[in-house]
């Protein structure tokens, strides 16, 4: 008679994810928590390449049928992290190895058959910004605010935008937002379809941690097949997310990051004009 005794419940598969707290609150639950609250969870260089990988692990995870992701604190991410970001700016070399982990946290994210569900407990912003909108599911805090914020850096919206914001809000919506990189609450994304929900702040990881446990208790294959099938969409929208992330990375190669990203860290209005001219 075959041994039926599950696989040994062990996290030692995520050892290396040391930017990102990894737990298993229930039966079939993984929760992912981007852990730098003292920076707002900003993405810098070791939690960016660690979400491009986590999501291929969590796909190979035979114990996890939903995956909860949210953020340390009072954020979920406050977009990246500027000492990070000016390694990039003017280096190729730093571009490119910023481009493959970008596109990965992408399709690693569309290849994984476990459904995912973000608890977006505060503000959303670039690369972080990107794992809350491409997870299956999205419970925000509604007095929350979001917003790509590539604009106000001066490149390209590439990591994420052209794939999911036209598909869930409308083309109308994300070239506004895309274009002025105006921030939005949570009331407002739910209104306009971006996000799944809106909710007080103290209900967000609750309601996301029990739609995780309905979906950890459902028919796996089924709802496993129903997110393939649905996710042809986003397959078909590479395309413009790879124009559009080739794009973001030749503007770390131009003068407009560098006004950008010196506004950013003089907490004034950028002069992109200025930059362009000089």
């Amino acid at each position: 008679m075959p041994d039926s005794t599950p696989p040994n419940d062990t996290l030692d598969r995520y050892a290396e994810y040391t930017h990102l707290l990894i737990e298993r609150p229930s039966d079939g639950v993984l929760q992912i928590t981007l852990n730098d609250p003292e920076r707002l969870n900003a993405t810098g260089e070791h939690m960016h390449a660690q979400l491009s990988r986590v999501f291929r692990t969590v796909d190979d995870d035979p114990l996890t049928r939903a995956v909860v992701v949210t953020g340390a604190g009072r954020a979920f991410s406050a977009g990246g992290n500027l000492d990070w970001v000016e390694q990039q700016i003017g280096d190729y070399e730093q571009t490119v190895a910023v481009m493959r982990e970008a596109s990965e946290v992408v399709r690693s994210m569309i290849d994984c058959d476990t459904p995912i569900i973000s608890a977006i407990n505060g503000i959303a912003v670039g690369a972080g910004l990107a794992v809350a909108l491409l997870a299956d599911i999205s419970v925000m805090n509604e007095s929350a605010r979001l917003t790509d914020g590539h604009i106000r850096l001066g490149v390209a919206a590439g990591d994420h935008a052209a794939v999911i914001w036209p598909l869930l809000c409308g083309m109308a919506k994300a070239k506004y937002y895309l274009m002025t990189a105006e921030f939005i609450d949570g009331t407002e994304a739910e209104r306009i379809g971006l996000v799944t929900m809106a909710l007080p702040a103290e209900e967000v990881l609750p309601r996301s941690l029990a739609i995780a446990e309905s979906l950890a208790a459902g028919p796996t294959t089924a709802i496993q097949f129903t997110k393939r099938a649905l996710n042809h969409w986003l397959l078909d929208a590479l395309p413009a997310f790879e124009t559009s992330l080739a794009y973001e990375m030749l503007n770390f190669l131009g003068p407009d990051v560098v006004e950008g990203r010196t506004a950013l860290r003089e907490k004034r209005p950028p002069n992109f004009q200025r930059a362009t001219d000089s």
